[in-house]
This record gives structure tokens, C-alpha cells and sequence, in this order.
């Protein structure tokens, strides 16, 4: 799979995205395209409509015209690559698909005066097979258009890209400067044996263990750790270090470390290495120097739900953020 699969997927509904339009859904019903999870499939499953489908699909065609899908972002960012998975649709697949975006302000309902940009031109596509297309924007969306042309079905849209935060939504504020909605990641880590590590920095609670980070059991005496780039350089206040849902594999400890790579300072203690109990949301009061980047350290191993780190930016946070969603917006 092409390298920008790694990056998050703006669309997922687990992140905020929704598809809120689309011009036909006969058969499987629109919202399916943006499901966290794997297509699945039972065959000889009739419903009222047919075959049940894990996935989107539209009436067949007797006229002009194609069917499409408007999705909203669940987070605006830099797109660098689209996956259009035909997963189990293999005799009712489109044989071609296209993708537009466009970058609004607010929640308008009507989108028929955008800009769109074509970002994947008019493909082939194959039945039951995975699609990925990069795109070269240098620019950020806030939405995407889903072409199928003429019909059929599609299971799920993957947008993968940058997370590029609103200024106006974190300056001035105290903010999680470890949210991947606000542009965090997670840039190294020991282990994503279970689970990948970005999974901590999600919006909202874990329903289960698999919706955090998981590693897996260490047999060498040493620990595991994750470092995480903040979405903005700033000074923490507080640390939550959650273990909801882990009740046999929680980490028996925790440490927090913290650098400026701006200076190119070395790590320096944030947090102790502190007892952890499981299924837990343990929150820590900090003063630390600003950073731009924080090592978790979890003894000796086992798995967090999620990692808040709620802080201030710093003034010049605060300009490069908002120089640089004005140099994207077009």
C-alpha cells in the first residue's frame, strides 16, 4: 500500500467525518462508505432491498447522468491520497470513479458554489480490489465529492492527509495540544503490535481496548514508548493518561518527557515515572517549559486508551498556525 495510508484518514467517522448528500443509496445506504472498520460480508443475506451490503450502492442507471457522494472532513487538512475499496462489489461495481474537494468555512448546506477541485481524475476501477491514488494539492479541503460513473456500489472512501487545525479555533485558549484533530501525531514508536498509537490521540472515550494504543508482551526486560509531535509548540498544564478498558494489560507505569526540537533541546522530565492502575483516566497537574514534542513512557508494557495534554500555545504558535492555514485556504 502506498506511504500515505500511514497518514490519518480525514473522512472516518470516528474522527467527525459524515457523508451528508449523495444522489442515490437504493441498495446500501451512504454512511457505510466512511465506517472505521473492515468491509464485511455474508453472503445469501436479503433484506428488503437485496443483498446486504457493507458499503454503498445505487440503483442501476436507465438514464444519463452518475451518482455521488458529498463528504464532509471530520477534520481539514492537506489531502495526499484517496482509497476507494471495492470490497465484495463484484459484479455491481462502478467501472469508473473520479474525486473532487473544496475548503468552506462554517457548515453550509449548500455547496453548489464551491470551487472543486478535481484531485483524482476519471479512473478505472476493478470489483472486490483496494484503489489508492495519490493527489498532489498543496492545498487544504474541508470537503469531498465522490464520482461513480455510471452507478453501482463503492465500500468505503479513505482520505488520507494532514491535519491542518483552524487558528480561530485554539488561539487564546487552553486547548489538548496532543489532539490529532488539532494536527498531533504520533511520529515514533517501540511497538503498534495490537493497535497503532494514533489511536490515542482520537476525539471522545474508547469504547474498547482496541479502540487505544496496545503493545505487545515484552520478554526483555525493557519498556515501550511513543513520541508525539504536538499539534503546536505550547506549555502544559495537564496530563491524562487513560487506561478505560484495559483491565488486564494496562502498563503498571508511566513517564512523560518533553523537547523544543525548534532549539534543539534534549529531553527533559515532564512527569515522574508515576503508578498507573488500569481501566482508569489518571490526570496529572504539570508546569512544564514549552515543547514540541512528548515521549510517553509505559513500564513495561500494555496499553493506553488515550493521552491528553492540555495546554496553552505560545505566541508564535499561535502566528506560524495561522500563517499557515492562510497560506492553504485558498
Amino acid at each position: 500500500m502506498n506511504a500515505f495510508t500511514s497518514l490519518p484518514d480525514l473522512a472516518v467517522r470516528t474522527l467527525g467525518g459524515s457523508v451528508v448528500a449523495a444522489s442515490d443509496e437504493s441498495f446500501a445506504e451512504k454512511e457505510n462508505l466512511l465506517n472505521p472498520w473492515a468491509p464485511a460480508f455474508s453472503p445469501q443475506t436479503f433484506g428488503p432491498k437485496g443483498q446486504v451490503y457493507d458499503g454503498w450502492e445505487t440503483a442501476r442507471r436507465r438514464g444519463p447522468g452518475h451518482d455521488w457522494a458529498l463528504v464532509r472532513l471530520g477534520m481539514p487538512g492537506v489531502v495526499r491520497g484517496i482509497v476507494i475499496d471495492t470490497a465484495w462489489f463484484k459484479g455491481n461495481y462502478p467501472p469508473h470513479a473520479s474525486v473532487e474537494a473544496c475548503a468552506v468555512d462554517g457548515y453550509p448546506a449548500d455547496l453548489s458554489g464551491a470551487d472543486w477541485v478535481e484531485i483524482v481524475p476519471r479512473s478505472p476501477l476493478e470489483g472486490d480490489s483496494v484503489h489508492a491514488f495519490a493527489v498532489d494539492a498543496e492545498r487544504l479541503f474541508t470537503h469531498v465529492r465522490l464520482n461513480m460513473f455510471p452507478d453501482g456500489g463503492i465500500a468505503r472512501l479513505r482520505v488520507h492527509g494532514e491535519v491542518v487545525a483552524d487558528p480561530r479555533l485554539l488561539a487564546g485558549l487552553t486547548v489538548d495540544l496532543a489532539a490529532l484533530e488539532n494536527g498531533a501525531r504520533v511520529v515514533e514508536c517501540s511497538d503498534m503490535f495490537y493497535s497503532s498509537p494514533d489511536n490515542m490521540l482520537f476525539p471522545g472515550l474508547a469504547r474498547n481496548q482496541a479502540e487505544g494504543w496496545e503493545t505487545a508482551r515484552r520478554r526483555d526486560g525493557g519498556h515501550d514508548w511513543a513520541v508525539i509531535r504536538l499539534a503546536v509548540p505550547g506549555a502544559i498544564r495537564l496530563a491524562e493518561i487513560d487506561t478505560t478498558n484495559l483491565k488486564f494489560n494496562a502498563p503498571a507505569q508511566a513517564a512523560l518527557s518533553g523537547m523544543d526540537a525548534r532549539a534543539g533541546d534534549a529531553w527533559s522530565t515532564l512527569m515522574p515515572r508515576t503508578d498507573l492502575l488500569p481501566d482508569t483516566r489518571h490526570r496529572f497537574r504539570l508546569t512544564t517549559p514549552e515543547v514540541t514534542h512528548v515521549r510517553l513512557d509505559i513500564h513495561p508494557d500494555g496499553g493506553i486508551a488515550r493521552l491528553r495534554l492540555l495546554g496553552t500555545l505560545t505566541p508564535d504558535a499561535e502566528k506560524t498556525l495561522t500563517a499557515r492555514w492562510n497560506a492553504l485556504h485558498p
